[in-house]
């Protein structure tokens, strides 16, 4: 059984997809959901489908290989960044080369990078005038959203599209493809 990783800031849609979908798997399961935020609202998806959560501090979790080990000793094959906030370490990046994932809402290369998560890369696609958007998924390496791609999924950007319009596409696109990906992946 390959264990799986979801590390998490927000309010766990995607995370809570993944966990559905892994559930009754016969190869794979989320077994652990790492989150910077407490309040983060994937923490209690994960506590409702009895996945082990943790939650880290950002001195912990950039300073030590404390973060590195407990993964370690849970035997965690896979991380899937879903909605996580924060540049992943390079020592978790070098452990766990080509089996980090991360989902970014718009076509990498474009509209990636630092500060490019969630409104805010809506907002510059539809600024930009852009006729299509979509979702990246991506291998994590040392730079923000510049890793390799996996997959990419498009959606029509429409006139009358406002950034909570196009967010809704963008995330039915995250449902629908995000936990076939990485089962693909596994």
């Amino acid at each position: 059984m390959k264990r799986i990783a979801i590390f998490a800031s927000g309010t766990g849609s995607n995370a809570e997809i993944l966990i559905r979908h892994f559930e009754l798997h016969m190869d794979a399961q989320v077994t652990l959901l790492v989150s910077n935020k407490a309040d983060a609202g994937a923490l209690k998806i994960a506590e409702e489908y009895g996945v082990e959560t943790m939650i880290v501090d950002r001195e912990q979790f950039f300073s030590d290989r404390s973060i590195l080990d407990e993964l370690k000793i849970r035997a965690i094959e896979m991380i899937v960044l879903a909605g996580f906030l924060w540049k992943v370490p390079e020592i978790l990046i070098l452990a766990y080369r080509n089996r980090i994932v991360n989902i970014h809402p718009a076509l990498l290369p474009k509209f990636g990078g630092k500060g490019m998560y969630g409104k805010h890369v809506h907002s510059a696609v539809l600024a930009a005038g852009e006729k299509e958007s979509g979702i990246t998924i991506h291998y994590v390496n040392e730079n923000f959203d510049e890793g390799d791609h996996v997959a990419q999924f498009t959606c029509a950007v429409d006139a009358g599209d406002t950034i909570e319009t196009l967010a809704a596409k963008v995330q039915r696109l995250e449902h629908e493809h995000f936990a076939s990906v990485i089962e693909r992946l596994l």
